[in-house]
């Protein structure tokens, strides 16, 4: 594990080169990563969050973001690695434990299915020296995150775009949440996002669609316009199961 600075920004390295969390240390809350800020997605189809589970800590940028945007939300941040966790704090100004944010130092295989109900966002971008962490992506994980989430909600996952399982994971993803899974890309096109739904409409109007965007990009800086481009492009194929009907 390594920390670097660069251009105003600090970067997290564990396992290799590969970055796993960066935060520009003029602007400490602002979600520096594409790939970051294309899982904050989900807020078009869940606006609310109350209960957020994060699974991969890294430089906890994420957690922070959705502590600090949305007051009324508890997040958990779930990490196997407790020097992660000490990385965090020492390093990318994560805050310590209170009453609506907590660290939990378990492995999320175990900890996913001993809590059913207990999150309505699962935000998911665990990886082991660069690579997927298996057990993350099986099919009774999926299971069991879907009966960790309430509904309405969204498991969340970050991959990498040039995973070579990637449709394997996805579609068993696809069977565990019924088919009702949706993609989008991060801007920078290195990782794609997948979002599948307990309890969320099938259908969405765009027009409501557009008019979260706008209010993402201009409450909390996220591509909200970059969202519903890539939205429409993965979902082109309104006959294909694994995209969500807009």
């Amino acid at each position: 594990m390594a920390v670097s600075e660069q251009a105003g920004v600090r970067y997290l390295h564990i396992g290799g080169d590969a970055i796993q969390s960066a935060m520009r240390l003029s602007n400490p809350d602002r979600l520096e990563l594409h790939y970051t800020r294309a899982m904050m997605g989900f807020l078009l189809f869940h606006p609310k969050p109350s209960r957020v589970l994060m699974i991969g800590l890294g430089g906890g940028s994420m957690a922070r973001f959705l502590h600090k945007a949305f007051v009324r939300a508890r997040v958990t941040a779930l990490d196997i690695n407790p020097e992660v966790v000490t990385a965090a704090r020492q390093h990318f100004d994560f805050p310590p434990d209170g009453a609506r944010l907590s660290v939990v130092l378990d492995d999320a295989a175990n900890w996913v299915p001993a809590h059913p109900a207990s999150s309505d966002v699962i935000l998911l971008d665990a990886f082991d020296d660069g690579r997927q962490v298996e057990a993350l992506c099986s099919e009774p994980f999926y299971a069991a995150a879907f009966a960790a989430l309430t509904g309405p909600g969204v498991l969340v996952q970050n991959f990498m775009a040039d995973d070579a399982k990637i449709d394997i994971r996805c579609e068993r993803m696809e069977r565990a949440f019924g088919g009702r899974v949706t993609f989008l890309r991060a801007a920078d096109r290195v990782n794609v996002i997948a979002m599948a739904f307990k309890g969320v409409p099938r259908r969405h109007a765009w027009g409501e669609l557009r008019r979260r965007a706008a209010a993402l990009s201009d409450q909390y800086d996220l591509p909200g316009e970059h969202y519903l481009a890539s939205l429409k492009h993965m979902n082109q194929d309104a006959s294909a199961t694994r995209y969500f009907e807009l």
